[in-house]
């Protein structure tokens, strides 16, 4: 008859899937893609007379090209900045970092910086 040192537990057994597992769900999470970040605040797409600050950094979705979506960038950066981009905030205060950021983004995306030179020469 086999002695316990030779024969594995079931305390054994369970501690090497568990084990197993863990190992397997730690790697899954060293390879996961960057948060996209916030969506470019194009006020719905609305008639405006003045621009509101925009709140957030642009994020991967916007800088990160396996995430960008050219829809997206289209649609809400390029259109709005290129409508608006030369009327003045709505509080009347200067572009803030944040709105300068967005505003370097449109131009490198090739856009004219005429659009948005009020916002990056505030």
């Amino acid at each position: 008859m086999p002695s316990n040192f030779d024969m594995p537990t079931n305390f054994d057994m369970r501690s090497a899937v568990v084990a197993t597992g863990l190992l397997l769900v730690l790697a899954g999470c060293g390879s996961s893609s960057p948060e996209p970040g916030p969506v470019f605040d194009n006020e719905g797409g609305a008639a405006i007379t003045c621009m509101k600050h925009q709140p957030a950094s642009p994020g991967a979705r916007y800088t990160d090209p396996a995430m960008k979506n050219t829809a997206e960038v289209l649609n809400g950066l390029l259109r709005y900045y290129t409508a608006n981009g030369r009327k003045p905030y709505c509080d009347r205060a200067p572009a803030t970092e944040i709105d300068k950021q967005w505003a370097r983004l449109y131009v490198t995306e090739g856009a004219a910086r005429s659009q948005v030179a009020p916002i990056l020469d505030s």
